[in-house]
């Protein structure tokens, strides 16, 4: 498609400060898609107040960049934004764990996960537009203005177990389980993300106990698991080995 796109400075004139940068608001048209300019400016944000060494300020933009992001996956046809879902998803986890450690280092107080939590929030919102899209997935569907969504879910599934691991909020994984089995997408997904949720279920399996469902979603994980990943490997052979 078509893009027009300029720089242009803020409504009072100038540019706008974040961290020690100054950065330049931009406008980004994109025919037949819409405005970007909701989700370029905070990705601009992001990268300054990263190179300016401010976590804080980095997840704030790279917050707002999320919430553009979710907006405009809902008001855009096929799956063809997914890939850049799932970096965003990515990058909004590991910016708010790094924004909290940033902070209770600053203040000297115990880690409240308080930005993890903002995080799970804008994550969660993007589980619902995959998950709810109407049109029916189909496995090894290529990316297109016609696709499914909901060949986004899993990754976002997995990140969020590992922040609720992270958050010690375990119960809210069962929100996730049912919805995605029901529909069997844990069994449409790539392999890695098929190895990571079973990894995860296991986790959770051990918890409650259910040993033996635990076993079986370790030795698929271990079982399917990349050969080189040797790093997971070890994590899955924790749980595998007495």
């Amino acid at each position: 498609p078509k893009r027009a796109f300029a720089s242009t400075n803020n409504r009072n004139g100038g540019s706008r400060t974040v961290g020690s940068s100054s950065v330049h608001r931009e406008h980004l048209k994109i025919d037949g898609v819409g405005d970007w300019t909701n989700v370029l400016n905070p990705l601009l944000d992001a990268h300054a107040a990263i190179r300016a060494n401010d976590l804080e300020g980095a997840y704030e933009a790279q917050s707002s960049l999320h919430s553009a992001l979710n907006h405009a996956l809902g008001s855009c046809k096929g799956n063809w934004l997914i890939p850049a879902l799932h970096v965003v998803c990515r990058n909004t986890h590991r910016t708010a764990a790094l924004a909290d450690e940033s902070v209770s280092l600053s203040t000297g107080k115990r880690n409240d996960h308080a930005k993890l939590q903002n995080a799970v929030t804008l994550l969660q919102a993007s589980y619902s537009k995959t998950l709810n899209d109407r049109v029916e997935m189909k496995p090894n569907e290529p990316l297109s203005e016609e696709g499914s969504k909901k060949v986004g879910v899993l990754y976002i599934v997995n990140q969020l177990f590992c922040m609720y691991f992270q958050l010690n909020t375990l119960r809210l994984c069962k929100n996730l389980l049912k919805p995605v089995e029901s529909r069997g997408i844990h069994q449409m997904g790539t392999m890695g993300e098929m190895v990571t949720y079973n990894f995860y279920c296991g986790r959770l399996n051990m918890f409650e106990d259910q040993y033996e469902l635990a076993e079986e979603n370790f030795d698929y994980a271990l079982l399917h698991c990349h050969r080189n990943a040797v790093g997971n490997k070890k994590r899955i052979l924790n749980y595998l080995v007495p």
